[in-house]
């Protein structure tokens, strides 16, 4: 999992083994919780014999010491969760990031496009033999522009 690139198929394997690790953690304090409750029962019933009733206090101090014990691991499964949680959306906004950025950089060059398909009567370039291919040439710098500035910056990356 600790990997420099973690992509989104061994997220969403690493997720699942997360999730099943949860649920057995979680079935194991139930029982364990179940086991607890007989024990007590039994013990304020006073059906057990006194060497009876000593295992039964042994067999609660363990379950003690387990419960402390799948406490840990129930946070440790949580931070692992949200760990790879993480990954995801750094994913996730990586792609988020080059559709921003894509949108930023074509935008000059829609702006000019729609400035010159606007019908004014009076447009000196319209009349000018290179004002066609001068409106391309300042679509293109003006994308090719925030792209070099973004690549600059290491926001293409």
């Amino acid at each position: 999992m600790l990997k420099d690139e973690v992509n989104d198929t061994v997220a969403a394997e690493a997720l699942a083994a997360i999730a099943r690790e949860e649920d057995l953690n979680g079935r194991i304090r139930r029982n364990m919780m179940d086991t607890r409750r007989a024990l007590s029962f039994m013990m304020r019933s006073r059906l057990l014999s006194a060497e009876q009733f000593e295992e039964a206090r042994q067999i609660l101090r363990d379950i003690a010491s387990l419960d402390s014990h799948t406490a840990f691991l129930f946070d440790k499964i949580n931070f692992l969760m949200d760990a790879t949680v993480g990954f995801i959306n750094i994913n996730q906004n990586k792609i988020i990031k080059i559709f921003s950025v894509a949108s930023v950089a074509l935008l000059p060059p829609t702006l000019i496009a729609s400035i010159y398909g606007m019908n004014f009567k009076f447009m000196p370039e319209l009349d000018w033999s290179m004002g066609y291919p001068y409106a391309l040439v300042v679509m293109v710098a003006s994308a090719l522009v925030p792209m070099w500035y973004f690549r600059k910056r290491g926001w293409l990356k």
